[in-house]
């Protein structure tokens, strides 16, 4: 790939609050909102504000769990899992504390409960976000500035049917001119053991044809990651930067066995090297002119490289050869933003645009000479320009507040094959999407109110799908991305209210090129099959309800879901809808203790194409206890204590119908030990420029 020289200028796509030592409250509609909400100890902890659900922390049960993902697992509508956080019914959304990206799970795992001041879910982001953001979670802090140095320590040990465990160590130094310093390293062992089978039905030539796998699979993995920076604050002006730099280790092994009718299976291992090492900057620069103009301006680099190298090695060699790949992977991004925010005709208008450039290159080399004439070796480059410019308008009327948008995107998607562009893969596009939010207070003491909105937005693939390699994954079977797939245009109407305790949501949206995967037969000399996306049109829903209530050092919290949709493909259909519900507690217990109990299932339905498990009754419990004046915290917890937690999900497409039934380790006790040292706020105070494409890499 040729060396990219590029450089980028953005205005972003949100208003990003003033970074800086003391706080200045901007004046827009859901700021002062957010003003009106005290939580006391019969309220409940999140109230619905516009289309955001907003939770205040201090003075709740949660001020005391632990760290941030501790917090999140607890709030109405979000789920954590092994330090991925998620959006119910909306999938992984954007992270920001203090207006800067959360990185990974350093920032969630460092940041202590105690130190969150609210926590804001934008379940409907606006033209200000990139078109592929379902949700938003804002985490503001408590300020508190102490001069000099503060360490916050993490262990935790885990035992499963293997052990894991991390290492969290954050460094800060603060100083009287405003200047701060911060360093963190992580180091951590994971290693996922995973039990299944896969048997795929069809008819081929005439005939019934079942070509089954069995999987014992173990994933170990060491990763180290260092990120370190600083903050300079003068008055209200700011600007930090900071570099990460993430190294992986992984080296995984499948176990099990291949067969093809009634044939006696044949015995293979499967082992995966990969070594990986990505590199992270940022840097950031925030002002305010005149007591009410707002520039922010924020620069994102990343480059990540990784290569590995995969053996499908059978019992009987002489029958079988041993089928060896490699997989080289380059991504690039460079990107940047700025937003201008100022008040208008009482109200508050936000412009600005945000560009990027990406580029990601795959080198596939099949060294099987006979497996590489249907799945031959490959040099594939996609690159991707994009360019975006918004402007948004907010103003409050009494207990009216409308909110309305529209962003411009341009994207230059190239695609080359072996260094050859390929024309009819490669395209321009030109996006107008516009968005319109209205909400009414029903009192006036914002404990009623109701709130409808509209939004069109693209969906954009993973660069990882938009690749042209295929993989060898069994004598019969190949999986792979797909270079032609398309950017996909949904409409969305969202409809929120809430009444005292209750909130509901209710959402229908209309997707045109959506994508998601299929398995159908691979021209080739003999029976294949092949897994990968592809487009089509669906609509779908989601409907929640939710109760939360503080019960003075009790916090119960109760949520109710259902997620149809509407699929057909090749005659098929895919219209079973999942329902879920969540029954969390959080108890405040004597002796600076905190228990926390939840339950959980949800049932069998489709999700795009993939019809998954029901899972109907889970429970997870954790214990923990704050000493010396809660500078040190100890938690122990139980997961998936019933063991009833199971992964397996069915598919029928193009004539071939598939079972995969899965059992991961979900079952383990964990023992967590934190240590802060004059605690404080956390570090960079920037915001990831271009998040939505660091999330496609």
């Amino acid at each position: 790939m040729s060396k990219v020289r590029y450089s980028i200028f953005m205005f972003a796509s949100s208003l990003i609050a003033t970074a800086q030592s003391t706080d200045t409250i901007p004046t827009d509609s859901l700021t002062r909102a957010l003003d009106e909400i005290v939580v006391t100890a019969d309220q409940p902890t999140t109230r619905l504000v516009g289309n955001t659900l907003v939770s205040i922390i201090p003075g709740t049960p949660l001020a005391d769990l632990g760290n941030t993902l501790d917090v999140l697992d607890q709030l109405p509508m979000i789920s954590v899992a092994d330090g991925a956080v998620t959006v119910s019914g909306k999938g992984a959304p954007l992270i920001y504390i203090d207006n800067r990206p959360a990185d990974d799970s350093f920032d969630l795992r460092s940041l202590r409960s105690r130190n969150i001041r609210r926590v804001e879910l934008i379940l409907n982001p606006g033209a200000e976000y990139a078109g592929a953001t379902d949700a938003v979670l804002k985490i503001t802090t408590r300020r508190l500035f102490v001069e000099g140095l503060t360490l916050e320590d993490e262990t935790q040990g885990k035992i499963a049917r293997s052990a894991t465990g991390y290492e969290l160590l954050t460094l800060r130094y603060f100083l009287k001119n405003g200047s701060e310093f911060f360093a963190t390293g992580l180091a951590a062992h994971n290693n996922n053991i995973m039990r299944g089978n896969t048997v795929n039905t069809l008819q081929y030539d005439g005939h019934p044809v079942i070509i089954g796998s069995s999987q014992d699979s173990k994933s170990p993995s060491n990763n180290v990651s260092a990120k370190f920076g600083f903050n300079k604050s003068s008055g209200v002006r700011s600007f930090g930067a900071y570099y990460r730099v993430l190294h992986e280790n992984g080296n995984f092994l499948t176990r099990g066995s291949e067969w093809l009718d009634d044939e006696l299976p044949v015995g293979r291992d499967i082992s995966n090297r990969i070594i990986a090492t990505n590199h992270y900057g940022q840097i950031y620069y925030d002002n305010i002119f005149s007591d009410k103009f707002h520039l922010h301006f924020d620069g994102t680099f990343v480059n990540r490289n990784s290569h590995a190298a995969r053996l499908t090695a059978y019992a009987d060699q002489n029958i079988h050869p041993d089928v060896a790949a490699t997989e080289k992977r380059h991504a690039l991004l460079y990107g940047g933003r700025v937003t201008a925010s100022y008040p208008l005709s009482a109200g508050k208008l936000t412009v600005g645009s945000e560009d990027s450039y990406t580029s990601t290159r795959l080198d596939y080399r099949m060294l099987n000479e006979a497996i590489g004439s249907y799945i031959p070796s490959s040099l594939s480059d996609v690159s991707q320009t994009s360019v975006a410019g918004f402007a948004s308008y907010n103003r409050r009327f009494g207990r009216l507040d409308i909110s309305a948008g529209l962003r411009y995107e341009y994207k230059n998607f190239t695609y080359r094959l072996e260094g050859k562009k390929d024309h009819d893969l490669s395209r321009k596009d030109n996006l107008l999407t516009p968005d319109i939010s209205v909400t009414y207070g029903l009192n006036d003491n914002a404990t009623s109110m109701i709130s409808l909105s509209y939004k069109s937005f693209t969906e954009l693939p993973s660069y990882s799908q938009l690749t042209g390699g295929l993989n060898y994954t069994g004598r019969h079977e190949i999986e792979g991305g797909n270079p032609a797939l398309r950017d996909g245009r949904s409409h969305q109407l969202t409809l929120m209210g809430m009444a005292g305790d209750f909130i509901l949501q209710a959402v229908f949206c209309r997707s045109l090129d959506s994508y998601g995967f299929i398995k159908r037969v691979y021209p080739a000399d003999d029976l294949q099959l092949i897994f990968q996306p592809i487009n089509f049109n669906v609509s779908c829903a989601w409907l929640y309800f939710v109760w939360q209530r503080n019960i003075r050092n009790w916090q119960p919290s109760v949520t109710l879901g259902s997620m149809p949709q509407w699929l057909k493909i090749a005659g098929e259909r895919y219209d079973t809808p999942i329902f879920e519900w969540y029954f969390d507690n959080t108890f405040r217990l004597p002796f600076n203790m905190t228990a926390i109990v939840n339950v959980y299932g949800k049932t069998a339905g489709y999700m795009q194409t993939q019809r998954f498990s029901s899972k109907p009754f889970m429970m997870d419990v954790s214990v923990q206890k704050s000493f010396l004046n809660r500078t040190l915290n100890v938690k122990l917890s139980v997961n998936n204590i019933f063991n009833s937690h199971r992964d397996g999900w069915w598919l029928k497409s193009y004539g071939v119908g598939v079972k995969k039934s899965q059992s991961y380790d979900s079952r383990f006790i964990a023992l967590t030990l934190s240590y802060t040292f004059q605690p404080r706020k956390t570090g960079y105070k920037g915001e990831e420029a271009a998040s939505s494409e660091a999330k496609r890499l």
